[in-house]
């Protein structure tokens, strides 16, 4: 910075200052907007939709993820069903978790098998 020697630079000095300054502060309170605007819980959910949805791998895991969950709900409510019996309750619930971990741990497997069994029953007989 250069030394000011008269009046007139140091008014002019002060004026540049002070226009850097509101500057600076629109800025600010421009980016706090934004920031405010981003953190609303609507614009949170939509955002993470939007993740989703442009991510075919995030979206592929959460298909595998739910499938996953509902093969070992079903199987637990198979073996379990309306019964009152701690025995079965908790077979059940091993049960769950291990279809749970197995179809999670092998979602291309098990999608290969059902594209052959899919292939297998619509399969045109010439």
């Amino acid at each position: 910075m250069q030394n000011i020697t008269s009046v007139a630079e140091l008014k002019n000095a002060i004026l540049v200052v002070e226009i850097e300054h509101a500057i600076n502060e629109q800025l600010l309170k421009d980016q706090f907007h934004i920031t405010y605007e981003s953190l609303k819980p609507i614009n949170l959910i939509k955002s993470a939709f939007n993740d989703i949805g442009s991510s075919p791998s995030l979206l592929e895991n959460l298909i595998s993820s739910a499938m996953s969950m509902a093969s070992g709900y079903l199987t637990k409510k198979i073996v379990v069903g309306g019964s009152g019996n701690i025995f079965r309750k908790i077979i059940g619930s091993l049960l769950q978790f291990g279809v749970t971990k197995l179809v999670a741990n092998n979602p291309d497997k098990i999608k290969s098998f059902g594209h052959l069994i899919m292939q297998q029953f619509f399969h045109k007989k010439d």
